[in-house]
């Protein structure tokens, strides 16, 4: 029996999260031209690697969160293997995107904040 919800992990410099706080925390905004893919990973270590690797180099601060979607939306997409075992995601065309944010369940969290240090 699939699970209700899937929950979905998205490392985010401070301007996407401030897209996002100015929808409620409930939804993503539209990618950037040039991004035709929307990336959430499948697990905290990998969006903690992420927001700590590259989103601080950016932006001098990365951020983690977390949120949930109705399994049966992500079930249209397969999770991809990218590196080591833990560094998982789903790649979700960004024409998509509207419908992911449909199908969202709750708020979007921040269970992370990471500075230069």
């Amino acid at each position: 029996m699939l699970k209700e919800t899937t929950t979905l992990y998205r490392p985010t410099g401070p301007h996407e999260l401030k897209l996002v706080e100015k929808s409620g925390v409930k939804r993503w905004p539209p990618r950037l031209p040039g991004q035709p893919i929307f990336y959430p990973v499948t697990n905290e270590k990998y969006a903690v690697e992420i927001a700590t690797r590259w989103n601080i180099k950016d932006s001098g601060v990365g951020y983690v969160t977390r949120f949930e979607v109705k399994s049966e939306f992500m079930s249209r997409y397969k999770i991809e293997q990218v590196g080591a075992t833990h560094h998982t995601e789903w790649w979700i065309p960004d024409a998509d995107l509207p419908e992911l944010n449909d199908n969202l369940i709750g708020v979007i969290e921040v269970i992370g904040e990471y500075k230069k240090p």
